[in-house]
Formats: C-alpha cells, structure tokens, sequence
C-alpha cells in the first residue's frame, strides 16, 4: 500500500428537506385544514478514527464528501426522513487542517474517536406549523436550510512512543526489522526509507511502537534531499533515538547535522528526550569504539549507548532505555504503565 499523508478533500453536510404545503380532504370529514409535515434534518459529516489505517492514500482516489440530503415533508403531518450521517474514517493520528494548512480544526489521537466536524442543515417547517387562530389556512411552507460545507487538508502524524532518527545510512531500517516484526527496505545507499514506517517493539511483558522516519541531511529544512515533511510524525514520540553511523570519518558532525535539522523544524523536536546510540559498532576496533564514544559523548553531553543493529549487540540494552523514558512518558499522562523490563 503506498504511504500518503497529506490529502486535501471537500466536505458538505447535508441540506435539510422542505417543509410540505398540505391540507387535509377526506370524504365524511366535515373539518379540514393544514396538515404539511417539516423536512427531515440533513445528514452531518463524521469524523472517526480506526485502527489498521496508517495511511490517507484512499483519499487520493475521492476528493468529495458530500451527507445526504433530508426528505421533503409530506401530508398527514408527516416529518421528512432525516439524512444518515456520513462517516469518514481516517487513521489514527489524523489531524484536520484549515485551507490555510496552519488551523489544526481537529486531532484525531485515539482509536474508536469520533468527531462531528459539519453538522447537517434543518427541515424546513411545513405549513401545519403556521396555523393559528387567524390564520386557519396557511398557505407557506419553509424551504429547508443548507448545509456547511468547506475545503479542508488531512494530515497524518503517526501515532509511536518512539522515533528513530539519523542521516540516510545511519542503520535506521536494519535497527527497526531486528527489533520489531516489519520489514522495510534496506539497501547501501542514501534515502533508501522513503517513507515512515512502524514497528512494534516487544520487550519483556512490556511493548512500545517504534516509528522510523527517512534520514535527514543538511539543509533538509529548506528541502535538501527528502526535506523534512517526514518530522511531524516523530512530534507525538516520547523519545528519540538517535542513531550515529560509527563507521564514517566524523560522527561528531553527523550528530550536529541532525541536531541543527531538528533545531530548525521546530514542533518541540529539539525539547525532546534523546537517547544517543552509536551505532554499526561491529566494523570498529575496540580501540576505536572507546574513541569516538568519548568524542560523541563530549559533542552530545550525554551517555552514548554502543549498539549494532546487524549483529544485535547492545540492541536490547537501547531498547530497555527507550521503554525507561516510555513509562515515564506514560505515568506523567496519567496511562496505566507497563511492566517494567530487566534486561
């Protein structure tokens, strides 16, 4: 399935139906009068969150949402049926944006969510509604009111506990199939993700969802590369990971591109709990791991973990760091924590 996270759609709830301009005639009935029913309530426009989506490339293919419209009333008093509501599902994550793509109008954060974002217009009333005592034969009936309608932008930021981040070829993809059951493409050259992906992470009694972003390089927030659109779905992450390629020549100034790119993005990024891993460390000397975990850990001012995601060395220690800050993440939300996890 091909990832999308953008969509721009048209919404239109439903017009109300109108109202009925109806006088009783029955034969033996010596008293007639008006008996024009209301129109029926138009349909609303329903927002709703579902599990098993994690991206809006059906909104490619239809643009338009429209709710039906209510009946028309009908004699004998009888009201219009009303419009049924039209539901959009769309992944849970989803964020609904103003034709300005700055407004967030809505933020669909948890599964079984539903919103409703335009509500359908009301029946017109019918002619039994303005009878009185001087006016025992109206002859008016309402014609229903419209329903909203506006252009809206849908933008998908995944729902994970946890973001990998790093330059293209940092180890990113191979770090995520080894810890989680998914399956992304892994290749020896640049921007091989070209395209989010999750995992779920199993570790002990405990699980935690682990999203991977495509690399960032310098210059990625005035477009470089992939850009930086992909950084918004790290934003609702706890933690980051943030991977440094232990093989290349300076890992110091890899951890600073990525740092400065974040920096520049904005969202909260930068202010984020971050866990340094130095990673690919089996194609190092012992000599050299000392080495350039010192130099990283002086640049970062922080601990760096050493880890190879291919050979699976200190992978299990990074993740019992990333589900520490999790359940911390977790208990300040007031959520239920999961069990803790002994490596």
């Amino acid at each position: 399935m091909k990832f999308l996270d953008e969509a721009k759609v048209f919404l239109k709830s439903g017009d109300g139906g109108n109202g009925c301009m109806s006088f009783r005639r029955e034969k033996y009935v010596e008293f007639g009068g008006p008996d024009g029913g209301d129109g029926g309530r138009g349909g609303d426009v329903v927002f709703e969150a579902v599990g098993g989506l994690n991206t809006l490339i059906d909104f490619r293919y239809r643009q338009h949402f429209k709710a039906k419209r209510g009946e028309n009333g009908k004699g004998r008093n009888m009201t219009g049926a009303a419009g049924k509501p039209l539901v959009v599902k769309v992944p849970v994550g989803t964020q609904v944006l103003d034709d300005d793509k700055q407004t967030v109008l809505a933020d669909l954060t948890e599964e079984g969510q539903s919103l409703t974002f335009l509500e359908g217009g009301d029946g017109g009333f019918g002619n039994a509604r303005f009878k009185s005592s001087t006016n025992q034969a109206p002859r008016r009936a309402d014609p229903g009111w419209p329903g909203q309608e506006c252009w809206v932008w849908l933008r998908l930021k995944l729902i994970a506990d946890a973001g990998l981040v790093g330059l293209p070829n940092a180890g990113k993809s191979t770090f995520l199939s080894v810890v989680s059951r998914a399956k992304p493409k892994i290749a020896d050259y640049p921007f091989t993700t070209l395209h989010p992906g999750l995992g779920v992470v199993t570790l002990g009694e405990a699980d935690f969802v682990l999203a991977d972003i495509p690399g960032l390089i310098e210059g990625a927030h005035e477009g470089s590369g992939l850009g930086d659109r992909f950084l918004g779905h790290i934003e609702r992450c706890g933690v980051l990971l943030h991977l440094v390629d232990g093989t290349q020549e300076d890992a110091v100034a890899a951890y600073r591109t990525v740092r400065h790119e974040l920096e520049a993005y904005g969202g909260g990024l930068a202010e984020k709990t971050e866990v340094v891993g130095l990673n690919k460390i089996d194609a190092l000397a012992p000599e050299d791991r000392d080495a350039r975990k010192a130099e990283l850990e002086a640049a970062s001012g922080r601990e760096v973990l050493l880890l190879s995601g291919a050979s699976g060395e200190g992978v299990d220690a990074a993740l019992a760091r990333l589900l520490q800050h999790i359940q911390a993440a977790r208990a300040e939300r007031g959520e239920d924590q999961a069990a803790a996890y002994q490596p």
